[in-house]
């Protein structure tokens, strides 16, 4: 059976009292649609679209972005009226998966059961119980159990309002049987809306089957209409990052403050402290202990290393048994190989150090390539930008740089060499050797700063 999946993503959300649509706020570091668009992808649709309308010059750009057909709603008339908006792009399908934009944690294998629970034939609903269901469409049974209708909360009549069953609005539909019935759906409701709800009471006329899924974590089908139901999603949402990290082994200081905005893959006995965030795709090694408050980006560390509180690494490759921080920076295309240590209110930037080399102290390295056993005095610099172009700097094996020495690129320093303490070096230096620099201070009358060389 052949599955097409239309979300709708046209509400205002003016409860958000944002200029940017609810569901391209962020939760977990990705827009609600992201996260409703990701597991819809993971069930292998034949087709998908996306229901616009709304702030749509702001959603339009991350479709197209991941190539997904959108149509519009230009006048916001209800879920029904969403749908037949939709109608020609699922017109070739056996079945149809409605979903929504502003419900972002509903799981893979909820939607799979869902679409499994009965033929191509009949109408599935995916259901939750809640102790305050106020708000929601209630689900209306007769008494052998059977679904009858949905009946949405200003419709709904004190019994019915008794029902702690609710509708989530996620349902799957028989294509040929949809298509045929939109053009029944009425608009006769306090809302002046028509209802996509309403559906089930035209299925029960025509006799279709009708299954439900009811869904024990009412997460997984609550959507997000204020700030404070984003933030209460997006705690319970960090919750199951750390119960799953537990689960494989990763001690937490305290589960409740970890913030996990991406993917992060694990090895064993792997320590982090209070207030972690890891954004992106993050990789950790065994044994590797992250400090508090340090920020982990799109980065893979390895075994053994000890990241001291307080660090960011951004886009870098971390090798084994390696110590960084407190107070360190690892900026993009940072390499650290083994054993190597980046101390205290120490930068870098698109640096390679080589295995067991230090940079222990207030140091900035930059555009750098650094061999291996090198000893970096605190208070170095290395001046790789003269205000238009980069350049490199290239430091041998075995070399030690005196505190406070300024290393203006291109340079290179040689195997074995040492630079003494103050030295502003600007030519090269040689191998095995002492190197000093003193410099009267004098100004230069005239003197332009260089072009930017174009590329």
């Amino acid at each position: 059976m052949s599955l097409s999946i239309v979300i709708l993503a046209a509400g205002k959300g003016s409860r958000m009292k944002s200029a940017i649509p609810k569901i391209m706020h962020k939760l977990a570091g990705k827009t609600l649609l992201d996260h409703v668009i990701g597991t819809a992808q993971a069930l292998s649709p034949s087709s998908m679209v996306v229901v616009c309308g709304n702030g749509a010059d702001q959603v339009l750009p991350l479709l197209e972005e991941k190539n997904i057909t959108s149509v519009m709603q230009h006048e916001q008339l209800g879920t029904g009226h969403a749908v037949m908006q939709a109608e020609d792009a699922f017109a070739d399908a056996d079945q149809i998966l409605v979903l929504y934009g502003d419900v972002p944690l509903t799981q893979q294998s909820t939607l799979n059961e869902l679409v499994n629970c009965g033929d191509e034939n009949s109408l599935r609903i995916l259901t939750t119980e809640l102790d305050d269901p106020t708000g929601y469409g209630r689900i209306v049974r007769n008494d052998v159990g059977n679904v009858i209708c949905i009946t949405e909360q200003k419709d709904a009549d004190e019994a019915t309002l008794a029902i702690k069953e609710v509708n989530s609005g996620i349902m799957v539909l028989p294509a040929k049987w949809l298509s045929q019935s939109l053009n029944k759906l009425s608009n006769n409701n306090a809302q002046g809306e028509y209802y996509l709800t309403d559906m089930v009471s035209l299925a029960v006329k025509d006799g279709l089957e009708i299954n439900t899924v009811c869904c024990d974590d009412n997460a997984e089908v609550a959507g997000v209409n204020t700030r404070q139901q984003l933030a209460v999603l997006e705690r319970h949402y960090q919750q199951l990052q750390a119960n799953e990290l537990m689960a494989k082994g990763v001690t937490l200081a305290d589960p409740a403050r970890l913030d996990i905005r991406g993917t992060l893959t694990t090895g064993t006995d792997i320590t982090l402290d209070v207030n972690v965030i890891i954004e992106g795709n993050v990789i950790l090694a065994d044994n590797v202990e992250i400090g508090a408050n340090c920020i982990i980006k799109d980065s893979t560390i390895g075994e053994g290393t000890i990241i001291l509180a307080n660090s960011m690494i951004d886009f870098s490759q971390v090798g084994e048994n390696v110590t960084i921080g407190p107070f360190a920076r690892l900026r993009p295309g940072t390499k650290l190989s083994d054993n190597a240590k980046i101390g205290n209110f120490v930068e870098t930037k698109n640096a390679n150090i080589g295995e067991g080399s230090k940079v222990n102290h207030l140091s900035y390295i930059g555009d750098t390539d650094m061999g291996n056993n090198v000893n970096i005095g605190a208070g170095t610099i290395t001046c790789n930008y003269d205000g238009a172009n980069k350049h490199r700097t290239t430091i041998g094996n075995n070399v030690f740089i005196g505190s406070d020495s300024q290393l203006v690129a291109p340079i290179t320093i040689a195997n074995g060499a040492t630079i003494g303490a103050g030295t502003t070096l600007r030519k090269d230096a040689a191998e095995q050797a002492l190197t000093l620099t003193k410099s009267v201070q004098r100004t230069i009358v005239g003197w332009k700063r260089p072009n930017k060389i174009k590329k």
